[in-house]
């Protein structure tokens, strides 16, 4: 397939989307505006063609007030299609992720505080990138002058709800390209009425006469959550469709206790906006993992220290013989051999038990769903075994909480000493509770100084700031204030009313972890001091 030939992607004649639009986004909404509850789960549909005189073509974005960069647009164009090396035929579905290009975001999403304050790392909203979710469909056609009907419906989302969204264009595409634009409207005004996204809730999605069931993670669920139970199945005509997760095709929610601070994207063309910044040899490779099927960029790249290339799948009993990392020089022919080809020497054995479960369950012919479960597990333990000195060390850091006095500013969080840690594992390290041997200090080191360390430290450190910061609250909302204001000047008076309201409003806010009754003794307590001033400070204070 040739798809991607021609002069580039231009938006159609006479298409549904905005024309000659240069800011990203959606015109300011407010809560009960057209389309705002739509926008908790998707920011536009679109449709992607190949037109012989165009190329790619953007033929509709819905809704139609939706905003895209030209960039964006020749992106979401690009990638909208398989590579023209890939031959696929009937129907084809997968997901990419482009970032977001200028232009600030859209007052509706307000909410995302809250929700990413719920959510697992893994699966909060994008605050830069887009996800887009493509159904791809080529066929033959006789009254095309192609040959070939060639087009895709694309969902573009900031939640990286993978499963979700493949089972949802499982369900729209097949009807879409049989009725075009009319069903696609209706099935938006039907999104429109979904509730937003909650962690940890099962929601009841309906669409196209089909309710979808789905429970969005929290992270305080426990690493085993149970999948969404069919609840209220009386008032649900038919049976809902249940889905056991929302996301599990994202390898990184395997890895939510440690999030995976890089860029990445599931699908990748030389025809990308970054591919010049990507594949540039000027400087060290990127931190990105890219998804690639043109074998162009197997010589491109041939410098990148790890390339993992998938072959054809293979018959049930046809296994290798054993399992080995290959070094990157031997990576060089169009006809390599698929396997994973890295520079880096591995700081841990390889968990045999689990590559002869694995091979076993190939025998056996164990559903892949089962196989995926194993591996899944197998990754989050090994990861939970890593994170936790590292969270234990963590926490020693944090003040004592009898050190924190309501009239005092709280102490600081005590800075992260390599050193100090690296001690400890001694100790506290992973082989409490991993059994697989290896230099796990040269495996903390490298950690180190990677990126996600520093975002690993950052959220971590935020986090606990946060806590010192509640904890003050608590403690001087459990002191005497009218014993402390009986020596105290009227400016030290006001200045503690001022930062009393500045906590109360972040507490409301979800950022500080309080209880409501907290919340209420603290605005008691603002009333009291306000009323002990004089009238003039109180017309400041509080005007009508």
């Amino acid at each position: 397939m040739d798809a991607l030939s021609g002069t580039g992607p231009r938006r159609a004649r006479g298409c549904l989307g905005a024309a000659g639009l240069r800011s990203s986004g959606r015109a300011a909404r407010t809560p009960a505006a057209p389309w705002a509850r739509f926008s908790a789960w998707l920011e536009c549909v679109c449709v992607v063609t190949f037109d012989l005189e165009l190329g790619q073509a953007l033929e509709l974005v819905y809704p139609n007030d939706f905003r895209l960069t030209d960039k964006e647009k020749s992106s979401i164009c690009y990638l909208s299609f398989p590579d023209s090396h890939s031959g696929c035929l009937g129907d084809t579905q997968f997901s990419f992720r482009m970032r977001q290009c200028g232009g600030q975001r859209s007052p509706w999403h307000a909410d995302d505080r809250h929700y990413n304050s719920r959510a697992p790392m893994a699966l909060q909203r994008e605050p830069a990138h887009y996800f887009g979710y493509v159904y791809f469909r080529q066929v033959k056609d006789s009254s095309v002058k192609r040959g070939y009907f060639q087009k895709s419906l694309v969902l573009v989302s900031r939640l990286p709800f993978v499963r979700l969204f493949q089972a949802l264009l499982s369900l729209i595409a097949p009807e879409y390209f049989d009725k075009l634009a009319p069903c696609l409207e209706a099935v938006c005004s039907e999104i429109d009425q979904w509730p937003a996204p909650a962690p940890g809730q099962t929601l009841n999605l309906p669409v196209m006469g089909v309710v979808v069931q789905v429970r969005i993670p929290s992270r305080v669920d426990k690493s085993e959550s149970s999948p969404p139970k069919q609840c209220d199945q009386e008032n649900l005509l038919p049976a809902p469709m249940v889905l056991a997760s929302v996301h599990e095709l994202d390898l990184f929610s395997c890895l939510q206790p440690l999030r995976f601070c890089c860029d990445f994207r599931p699908y990748f063309t030389i025809h990308d906006s970054e591919f010049k910044e990507f594949t540039t040899r000027t400087q060290a490779p990127p931190n990105v993992v890219l998804g690639v099927t043109n074998p162009f960029f197997i010589k491109t790249l041939q410098h990148w220290p790890h390339i993992l290339r998938v072959g054809e799948p293979k018959m049930s009993g046809d296994l290798p013989k054993q399992v080995k990392l290959k070094k990157p020089s031997r990576l060089k022919t169009l006809d390599t051999k698929p396997g994973l080809y890295t520079a880096y020497t591995a700081h841990l054995h390889r968990d045999k038990v689990l590559l002869k479960r694995l091979l076993k369950g190939v025998q056996k012919k164990r559903p892949s769903d089962v196989q995926s479960a194993l591996l899944r597990r197998h990754l989050l333990e090994l990861t939970q075994s890593f994170i936790i000195p590292l969270e234990h060390y963590m926490a020693s850091l944090m003040p004592l909480q009898k050190s924190i006095t309501p009239w005092k500013t709280p102490p600081q969080i005590r800075p992260f000493s390599q050193d100090d840690f690296l001690r400890s594992l001694e100790h506290a390290g992973p082989q409490l509770t991993c059994i697989l041997k290896g230099d796990w200090l040269g495996l903390y080191r490298r950690f180190f100084k990677s990126p996600h360390f520093d975002g690993w430290y950052r959220q971590r450190h935020k986090e606990m700031a946060l806590k010192l910061e509640a904890l003050h609250l608590e403690a001087i909302c459990e002191a005497n204030i009218e014993t402390w204001m009986k020596d105290k000047s009227e400016v030290e008076v006001v200045d503690l009313v001022l930062k009393l309201r500045e906590k109360l409003v972040r507490a409301q806010g979800h950022q500080l972890p309080v209880k409501e009754a907290t919340l209420q003794r603290a605005q008691l307590y603002i009333e009291t001091v306000i009323g002990s001033l004089p009238k003039d400070l109180q017309a400041v204070l509080c005007p009508p």
